[in-house]
């Protein structure tokens, strides 16, 4: 049934599959362990109770996140060996020590104090639980930069050497970590995973408000999320932008994709909308701003903008993937930043917390930060084709011997076991949404006891016998 499919199609469609899932997690997670900290701050600063009842609502839920991210995430570390062995092969010497130090300056810090998040209430002092909040915050970061710095390498190679065995050397491993596109691509994904995080509890807290269920919560939530849209979603239009000049100057042929051009020229016009086609190298039914395009990428109204005629057509990624994929990004980004003007003209009117519309609005928006996240990344990694390592390894040269029966087997498992249970994970997920933010327990957990028995306790009160 499978033999005449490519295996190296088979690879990319899995491959894309497992981290199109993966990157949701850590999206989430990022800007959820940063807001975690700032809801506990509040909580120590004031006295709010408010404040610990959101966050223990909302810790709950970034563990299942985390956990699941965890999972998914290892599949994908396994896919290196089983389907891209060449790469591994070659890139191994560059790539495996910084996702080894993700490993061990991240994912070890996130792990040992997660358990403190979830479990210190009561018995560890309220600065401790907090530090341990903020050092989860920090972790999830540093796994952002190693995982990011790797990618960038893959996107803008740089520090390293080609032995006489074809393998890649590293030969400075600072210009490897910070490549040229790695502090563009790295503050562009936190503040996506700052927005992400924002829209969907802005979403949850419309939906309360809404509902006129856990109002004061609610308003916490609400009000702290539509500060992020203010000041942050502005912000990732200039961050984007520079990301982008970063991009024209060592991937030019990405850009090109992105905005739909074919021939170089001056005075480039921006393309809104169109038909990329790649047989007929145009693209059909264009809607087009004179001149844009070049005043964008160059800031000059006349600057030259390269065509993907530059390049020879096997050279050349997907245009219409990552044209549309970009105008998808762009497109939720611009409704972000009209969320955050509508939210200032509501506040200044102070009917920020009772506008049903606006509720509604949000609500709709609550997918928004992941569906820019997936795109953007469509972007990135389509757009780098057919290049697996930028100018020096194809994708279809990095590949295992595998057949393609045995990828559509375990791609077809893959979908099965990740709608069972991720689909269990959300499933959790919206029941703790659904139950919403409750006050502080008067028992630990379901257990009926104050706080949890300890060795020194027992032994204590038995004397030290039989303990």
């Amino acid at each position: 049934m499978f033999e005449n499919l490519d295996p190296v199609f088979l690879s990319r469609v899995q491959f894309a599959f497992t981290v199109a899932f993966h990157i949701l997690f850590p999206a989430f997670t990022i800007g959820l362990a940063s807001w975690l900290a700032v809801l506990e701050w509040r909580w120590l600063k004031t006295g709010n109770q408010i404040y610990a009842d959101v966050y223990r609502m909302w810790v709950k839920i970034f563990a299942v996140t985390f956990g699941m991210g965890v999972v998914s995430g290892v599949v994908m570390a396994f896919q290196f060996g089983t389907n891209w062995s060449r790469f591994t092969d070659a890139g191994g010497n560059v790539l495996g020590p910084l996702l080894g130090y993700e490993v061990l300056t991240a994912f070890f810090l996130e792990a040992s104090f997660l358990g403190v998040m979830l479990f210190g209430w009561n018995r560890v002092s309220p600065k401790m639980h907090f530090a341990s909040t903020v050092i989860v915050a920090v972790g999830t970061m540093i796994s952002a930069f190693w995982i990011l710095s790797a990618n960038s390498w893959m996107q803008t190679p740089q520090g390293f050497t080609v032995g006489q065995d074809g393998l890649l050397y590293p030969s400075n491993w600072l210009e490897i970590i910070f490549n040229p596109s790695f502090p563009f691509r790295f503050v562009h994904m936190i503040t996506a995973a700052y927005l992400t995080t924002a829209f969907t509890v802005a979403g949850i807290g419309a939906y309360y408000l809404w509902r006129q269920r856990h109002v004061q919560h609610a308003r916490v939530m609400f009000g702290m999320a539509m500060i992020m849209a203010i000041f942050v979603a502005p912000m990732q239009l200039l961050f984007g932008d520079l990301h982008g000049l970063n991009t024209l100057k060592h991937q030019p042929a990405k850009v090109a994709a992105m905005e739909g051009l074919w021939e170089t020229q001056r005075g480039a016009p921006l393309v809104l909308f169109g038909m990329p086609d790649q047989q007929e190298e145009t693209t059909k039914y264009a809607i087009e701003i004179p001149k844009l395009s070049s005043l964008i990428l160059t800031h000059d109204l006349d600057g030259e903008v390269k065509g993907l005629k530059e390049w020879p057509a096997e050279d050349r990624p997907p245009a219409a993937v990552v044209f549309w994929s970009f105008r998808l990004m762009v497109g939720v980004g611009m409704l972000m930043i009209a969320t955050g003007i509508i939210a200032i003209v509501l506040y200044l009117k102070k009917r920020l917390f009772d506008t049903r519309w606006f509720q509604l609005w949000c609500m709709a928006l609550t997918p928004a930060g992941f569906i820019a996240v997936l795109a953007g990344w469509f972007v990135t990694e389509v757009g780098r084709q057919p290049w697996i390592v930028q100018g020096l390894m194809r994708t279809s040269d990095a590949t295992s011997p595998v057949l393609g029966t045995s990828i559509a087997i375990s791609l077809t498992a893959f979908v099965i076991v990740y709608v069972f249970v991720f689909g269990a994970g959300s499933y959790y997920i919206l029941k703790l949404i659904g139950k919403g933010p409750e006050g502080e327990p008067a028992a630990y957990g379901d257990h009926g006891v104050e706080k949890p028995p300890i060795v020194t306790d027992l032994a204590g009160e038995k004397g030290g016998q039989n303990v």
